[in-house]
């Protein structure tokens, strides 16, 4: 059975085990959110090891091949465009749309997140580099610690081969546990997705939020079917583009329904690898990149509902200037997203809402009910994102064996 059929599976029963399950049942609610938080945790027990080990291999085939810095390129190029790409969609719709206002609540604000960059840049060079392995959220800094270890493996072939023969027979470990890791959390997506229902279904019957949520779909389908395929074939030149999106199937399900960049990247990985072909060096260097700074999903999410939010309060105009403000700030800020792989986007509202000032400090609490779905879409689109990106800089690296459609897991 094909991995992404097995998810949908467990969403359906998912679904369906939220609206048999009593509304007012406290315990049964209490029970299944513990269940979610352990099986996340579970899913995200082999992300450091997978992309520490990958990374080392990664770097030191890429400088011992001489295109480490043709894959840097097409790697940030791609996040570039694409989180402006996703930008500019979401704010064209928006202002070609207009969306039902939304009612103004008495809601008082609790604690107001932010990003600490200062804290974000020393927390690349902990007081030891083993303490790297120990942040499980911030991808980056194990990554970084793997990119050390695989450059300077490289430069002494001879001396340090059993370092990178260590690394190599590590990362081929670590992905074959994570294969089973993935297989079984197709089951425990059952329980994760009950609680995704539970969490949003009352704000999702008050009907407020639906055209929101439908334009989201409406902007993702978009993105998903007609220009990442484009790019797909202008770039690439492959004339089946949509082999990379039913690739991408099981990981945008988990992505959703999670809203977890970190939790969903062995499986992007191993669909990266057993459905498209994409070689380890390739991809122990691209998605842990693509996963901490290709986080676009979060600006155009934030975006939208910034512009909703406006229209909610005044029937005025946005101004040029505010509305150039928003797109470059949302823009700029997805890129130091990374450390907050769950719920990036609503934190990224708030920041952008407090900064903006105006009155307008405390008006993401007219999202708050509906943040669930905000970050499980802005977790959808990064991880299409990802797998699109990936593709393409492994096709523009020569680092893919391309499988047909039918080997595809």
């Amino acid at each position: 059975m094909k991995v992404w059929i097995k998810y949908l599976i467990g969403i359906a029963l998912g679904v369906i085990t939220a609206v048999l399950l009593p509304a007012d049942s406290v315990s049964g609610a209490s029970v299944i959110t513990f269940l979610t938080e352990l099986f996340v945790r579970f899913g995200r027990y082999l992300v450091v090891p997978i992309v520490f080990s990958s990374a080392i291999v990664a770097i030191n085939k890429l400088r011992t091949s001489k295109i480490l810095l043709k894959s840097t390129a097409w790697t940030f190029g791609f996040i570039i465009v694409s989180s402006l790409l996703l930008a500019f969609v979401g704010l064209l719709s928006i202002l070609i749309v207009r969306l039902p206002r939304i009612p103004i609540t008495n809601e008082l604000a609790g604690e107001i997140a932010g990003i600490d960059v200062k804290a974000l840049i020393l927390s690349l060079f902990p007081e030891s580099a083993f303490s790297a392995l120990k942040d499980g959220s911030f991808l980056l800094v194990s990554f970084l610690f793997g990119c050390l270890i695989g450059w300077e493996s490289a430069s002494e072939l001879t001396v340090f081969k059993p370092v990178f023969a260590l690394a190599d027979s590590l990362s081929q470990l670590f992905y074959h546990i994570s294969v089973f890791f993935t297989e079984i959390l197709a089951v425990f997506s059952i329980a994760i997705m009950c609680n995704w229902t539970i969490t949003f279904r009352t704000a999702f019957a008050t009907g407020i939020y639906t055209p929101l949520i439908v334009m989201l779909l409406c902007d993702f389908i978009l993105i998903v079917c007609v220009i990442y395929p484009i790019l797909i074939r202008v770039v690439c030149h492959d004339p089946r583009p949509y082999r990379v999106l039913y690739a991408s199937l099981a990981p945008m399900m988990l992505a959703f329904i999670s809203g977890d960049s970190n939790l969903v990247l062995p499986l992007t990985i191993r669909h990266g690898k057993e459905s498209l072909g994409i070689k380890r060096r390739s991809s122990g260097f691209s998605y842990p990149l693509f996963s901490v700074f290709a986080r676009g999903g979060s600006a155009i999410v934030v975006i939208i509902s910034f512009i909703m939010i406006w229209r909610s309060y005044t029937a005025l105009r946005i101004p040029f200037n505010d509305i150039s403000w928003l797109f470059f700030t949302a823009f700029g800020l997805s890129f130091l997203l990374g450390a907050i792989p769950n719920g990036g986007a609503f934190i990224l509202l708030t920041i952008i809402c407090t900064k903006y000032g105006k009155g307008f400090e405390t008006s993401y609490l007219l999202l708050q009910p509906a943040a669930v779905i905000l970050c499980s879409f802005a977790t959808l689109f990064d991880t299409a994102t990802a797998m699109f990106g990936s593709y393409v800089v492994s096709v523009k690296t020569k680092m893919v064996e391309h499988h047909t459609i039918h080997h595809f897991i």
